[in-house]
């Protein structure tokens, strides 16, 4: 009774923080407003955009996933878990990566120099393709990747014995695979894409190439026109809710049924050169960026400020106050259909949460001041779907195998929490926690609208630095901010690994 209680409450705290901003910012604009011709040229780049993200990023992940299952290396496992590292990037550090390599004074340019061609220019519809590619592409490779190392030994044993050709063995095992996959990856990806902030942000270059999240933060921050603002975070929610439906729907297929659990590497003889070229040129789009950032960032370290420094002071605070919350929201959720509620928080712009939030706060203290409790509020919001996804089947799996004996002994919810549910949730709760604190280290969206000189993140100072043409130091930033993130998953992850299977 009392877990239920806990669960009521956290819902219904979800809830009020998730539909109460939204409701003042009705409120307060009086009504939604109509869309201008810049709004559907928004909404029309939004989508267009996405589209073009997720179809790269999937196209491109099939060789990528395929040469993966296909190849043992040295370096192989490092490489895979090279993959997950894009999703906890900051986003203004990829792109500062991104700008080293493709930006007017990157690699390509300088080569293209020297060679006497034209000069290429990343701001617009193809830069913002190409930093979502960055981002996606390995999360529709791990997705890709998990499938084909599921087919079962007892299938690839077959296949051998009736000795298929090449080609007959990609349409009999690896085509259906693909046709299973693929569509749910490109929903996912498509669903990512929408929300696009900061890399429209940075590398938008124009009114032609602004997403609805970015009109979003000119129609509050520029205009302060609310009833534009929840017209369009609406407009948004539909395009999340229904394409979030279209994901779950096409993530529903059959797959290749149960084997004996033997592994067996897929392994072949031909393509091996293919797949080599494969591996080497996605390996080099995701190490390249990721060096060129430490490699430059080194001399700018000395260049940080002050107000560097306090920034990413406040990152940090912000970072593990959001991860308090979230985490303590994810065990008050999970088992409880938490995953229903939480999709509350991920279908509305954090941006309009963000205002709602300020405005409903005005009447009592200056909002201003308020400018990194209301991020860590919004991040932890954010970032609570993922928490449920990795700790709520664990939560599910610990009841299950301990309720008899919890109900035996007459445990408290406290003795229950304390001697059973923690000590074995630690493993989970700690990549969990890691993953919150890199991706609210990394954030720049609410703190962009309210932040002043003193109260900004290490990510809004590195924009800043940017926007001042102070290159050198917004690289050393950047370097800094990519080993604070880094360094909070990995002592989370870390601390929830040592000792866990005790």
């Amino acid at each position: 009774m009392a877990q239920r209680t806990v669960a009521v409450i956290a819902a219904t705290a979800l809830a009020a923080l998730t539909l109460g901003p939204v409701a003042a910012v009705l409120v307060r604009a009086e009504g939604l407003a109509a869309l201008g011709p810049g709004d559907w040229q928004a909404l029309r780049f939004t989508v267009c955009q996405a589209l073009l993200s997720a179809l790269f990023a999937c196209i491109l992940a099939v060789p990528v996933a395929r040469a993966l299952a296909r190849r043992r290396f040295a370096g192989r496992g490092f490489l895979i878990a090279l993959l997950g590292a894009p999703f906890i990037l900051p986003v203004i550090v990829a792109v500062m990566g991104l700008l080293a390599v493709f930006g007017q004074n990157g690699l390509l340019n300088g080569a293209l120099s020297a060679l006497g061609l034209p000069r290429l220019d990343i701001y617009g519809l193809h830069g913002v393709v190409l930093a979502h590619v960055f981002f996606n592409l390995p999360l529709a490779t791990r997705i890709l990747l998990q499938g084909w190392l599921a087919i079962p030994a007892e299938r690839l044993r077959l296949a051998a014995s009736l000795g298929l050709t090449p080609r007959a063995r990609f349409m009999v095992l690896e085509a259906p695979l693909i046709l299973r996959l693929l569509p749910g990856a490109f929903a996912v990806i498509f669903v990512i894409c929408l929300t696009s902030f900061a890399v429209a942000l940075t590398l938008g270059g124009g009114p032609r190439a602004t997403t609805v999240e970015l009109a979003i933060y000119q129609a509050v921050r520029f205009d302060f026109d609310l009833g534009r603002a929840a017209a369009l975070a609406l407009m948004q929610l539909a395009l999340g809710l229904g394409a979030g439906l279209v994901a779950w729907r096409l993530a529903q297929g059959a797959g290749f049924g149960a084997g004996l659990d033997r592994a067996l590497p897929l392994t072949v003889a031909h393509g091996r050169a293919c797949d080599t070229a494969w591996l080497v040129a996605a390996a080099g789009f995701l190490l390249l960026p990721l060096g060129l950032v430490v490699w430059r960032g080194l001399p700018g370290l000395a260049q940080l400020g002050p107000q560097t420094w306090a920034a990413a002071g406040h990152s940090v605070l912000l970072a593990l106050a959001s991860t308090a919350l979230c985490l303590s929201w994810t065990l008050a959720l999970a088992g409880a259909r938490g995953a229903l509620w939480s999709l509350m928080a991920i279908a509305i712009s954090p941006l309009v949460l963000g205002t709602g939030l300020f405005l409903m706060l005005r009447p009592f203290v200056n909002p201003f001041s308020m400018a990194l409790p209301v991020t860590a509020l919004v991040n932890a919001l954010m970032a609570l779907p993922f928490a449920l996804r990795i700790v709520a089947p664990e939560v599910e799996a610990i009841r299950a195998d301990y309720g008899r004996l919890r109900a035996t002994l007459r445990l408290t919810p406290m003795a229950w929490l304390r001697l059973v549910l923690l000590p074995r949730l630690r493993r989970p709760l700690g990549f969990a926690g890691g993953l919150v604190a890199a991706l609210a280290m990394g954030d720049l969206g609410v703190i962009a609208l309210f932040a002043d000189p003193e109260r900004a993140t290490l990510p809004l100072q590195v924009y800043r630095l940017m926007g001042a043409y102070r290159m050198e130091a917004a690289a050393g930033a950047a370097l800094l901010l990519l080993v604070l993130s880094f360094g909070l998953f990995w002592a989370f992850d870390r601390g929830g690994r040592a000792g866990a299977a005790a």
